[in-house]
């Protein structure tokens, strides 16, 4: 058949980026668990009937990019034996495409006049799958059998009926059975909705040509993408990030990355990276390859689509047993977060030395803990603590978000609502504002990080992840600085506080958590900020008056934020001269 015009292939793409946030609204509505209907960490997607990703219109980009190879896994392992109203279930980041144990994948196909199409698919970060911490994270595991029950590729439901033998053993391995029946309904649900309206979609263009624009939509993001990478010039471009720990013992984890840009095409390659490590802070390759794509899609255009043939031109080396590309038995819960964070870093900043305009500064990395405990009728919660999330890095033409989701969420993620939190919660929050002097110096300043304080009331279990704790890890670029470094304090009934270590797994009593989240980094030099911002932010309690002087060469007078403009001027030339 003839190739579809432009604005078919726009509506097409438009139609199917929907229907993904519609399977989205239906999670928000119908799920249980307060990680999916008030913070939205989940994503939905839809595959070609080989698993390609043509559309991850929903959610959040760690989850979606990598979506393919959880699709590809199940058509492999079912390969002949996939028939309509079948559903999938998996989660297995070494036999199953998964990213990490936590996020479970259904995945249910499309089948129109008999034949496969596409998947409508829900990748869902659970409340709690077993293992040995409750809500999912272990700082303690070494092995992935430490870290929750592993799922390969499953049929869930067989032709229309539900396996009511797997059902109970998925209930019986968490910790939050009631929460995890609900979910996993909510997540059939949504995505039995998407299976009717890519039905629909063929009702309107026809089963051929339905099929046809699914190719023609993914050769059009190649071809954005490439014209993209032509803009840039050829050359090698390196790149490194850096743990602090291997969540046991403190030590240098080196991260290495080379890009090489050659015409319409870019390799990544991660070799010179350390060994895997023996805590969890190890990565699949699907959540490698997740983070790399979320790392070039955020430096181009917003307008770039997003889907798999987007990165037909990306090459992709990840030396088995490094930390990017972990065996099995390595534990690889965190690494959604940590290295997920660590390469998107590396992305941005190996592309900036490329094109320095839309060179992109770092966000803080995340400090907060997840809580978990029983309430009265002995039944668990998990918190996750999300208001002490960090500062987001600045970049050309704006100052950074002064608290935002996970960075690897890219805004996807969202921080839930202080007084919703308190009737969910055993918890009495007293303090969520923004941190004084927490944002990277910069002509646009990074953001500025939280002062975040909740006392938990009972007994709890807390996983702490202090990735941001041990130095400043939201970097300026362009001569821009960097955010302020995290903090995290617990203050038992004595009210003595103290500091966990970065990585750990402790009971407590009833304590006051008091957060400081890192700030993101700055982008240019902080002495070509306007004076009129640096002012507001004084007034708005962001910067203080000496970090003004000190950090920007603004000085004030009197009580009335007036500016002295002479003194003001004269310091700005001396700190530019570097006298």
């Amino acid at each position: 058949m003839a190739e579809a015009d432009p604005i078919t292939l726009a509506l097409v793409q438009n139609r199917l980026d929907q229907i993904a946030k519609q399977m989205g609204w239906v999670m928000i509505r119908t799920s249980r668990s307060p990680i999916f209907n008030q913070s939205h960490d989940f994503s939905c997607f839809i595959t070609d009937a080989e698993g390609m990703l043509v559309s991850q219109a929903d959610g959040i980009p760690i989850h979606t990019g990598g979506g393919g190879f959880a699709v590809r896994a199940l058509l492999e392992t079912f390969a002949g034996r996939i028939l309509e109203d079948d559903v999938f279930l998996l989660n297995d980041p070494y036999v199953a495409g998964g990213n990490h144990l936590p996020d479970w994948v259904v995945a249910r196909p499309v089948f129109a006049e008999g034949r496969l199409i596409a998947f409508a698919c829900n990748r869902a970060h659970q409340s709690d799958i077993g293992g040995g911490a409750a809500g999912t994270y272990n700082p303690q595991a070494t092995e992935i059998f430490h870290e929750g029950i592993r799922l390969p590729p499953l049929k869930l439901v067989e032709q229309g009926s539900t396996r009511d033998d797997l059902w109970q053993l998925l209930m019986i391995n968490s910790r939050c059975p009631e929460l995890l029946d609900g979910d996993l309904r909510a997540m059939l649900g949504a995505t039995r909705v998407g299976v009717e309206e890519l039905r629909k979609v063929v009702d309107d263009f026809g089963l051929v040509a339905t099929v046809a624009l699914f190719g023609e939509i993914l050769d059009y993001a190649d071809r954005r993408l490439r014209a993209a990478i032509l803009e840039l010039p050829d050359g090698v471009y390196r790149a490194e990030e850096r743990y602090d720990n291997d969540c046991f013992s403190a030590m240098r984890v080196d991260l290495r990355l080379t890009l090489t840009k050659s015409a319409d095409r870019i390799t990544v390659d991660f070799t010179g990276t350390a060994p895997q490590i023996r805590g969890f802070k190890n990565s699949s390759l699907a959540n490698t390859y997740s983070a790399v794509y979320a790392g070039i899609a955020s430096f181009f255009d917003s307008d770039l689509p997003r889907n798999e043939g987007t990165f037909r031109s990306v090459s992709i080396v990840a030396p088995r047993g490094t930390v990017v590309n972990a065996v099995a038995p390595a534990p690889l819960t965190m690494c959604t977060v940590f290295p997920a964070h660590e390469i998107m870093h590396m992305i941005w900043w190996a592309l900036g030395q490329a094109d320095p305009k839309r060179s992109i500064a770092g966000w803080g990395k995340n400090v907060f803990p997840v809580t978990s405990g029983r309430d009265a009728e002995n039944v668990t919660w998990v918190m996750y603590n999300w208001g002490g999330n960090s500062g987001a890095g600045a970049v050309a033409g704006r100052d950074g978000f002064n608290q935002m989701g996970p960075m690897i969420t890219l805004g996807g993620l969202v921080i839930p609502n202080m007084e919703t939190y308190e009737q969910l919660y055993p918890i009495t929050v007293h303090r969520h504002e923004l941190r004084p002097d927490g944002g990277g110096p910069g002509h646009h300043r990074g953001g500025t990080g939280v002062e975040f304080e909740v006392d938990i009331k009972g007994a709890a279990e807390y996983s702490f992840r202090g990735e941001g704790t041990t130095r400043p890890t939201g970097l300026g670029v362009e001569a821009g600085r960097a955010g302020a470094i995290g903090e995290v304090r617990v203050a038992g009934a004595d009210r003595a506080s103290w500091s966990p270590d970065p990585y750990c797994l402790k009971e407590l009593g009833p304590v006051r958590l008091t957060i400081r989240s890192p700030g993101g980094g700055g982008f240019g030099n902080p002495f070509d900020r306007p004076v009129e911002l640096v002012v507001r932010d004084v007034q708005d309690g962001l910067v203080s008056r000496a970090a003004a002087e000190s950090d920007y060469g603004v000085v004030l007078e009197g009580d009335d934020y007036g500016v002295d403009n002479a003194a003001t001027e004269r310091l700005r030339r001396e700190k530019c001269s570097g006298s």
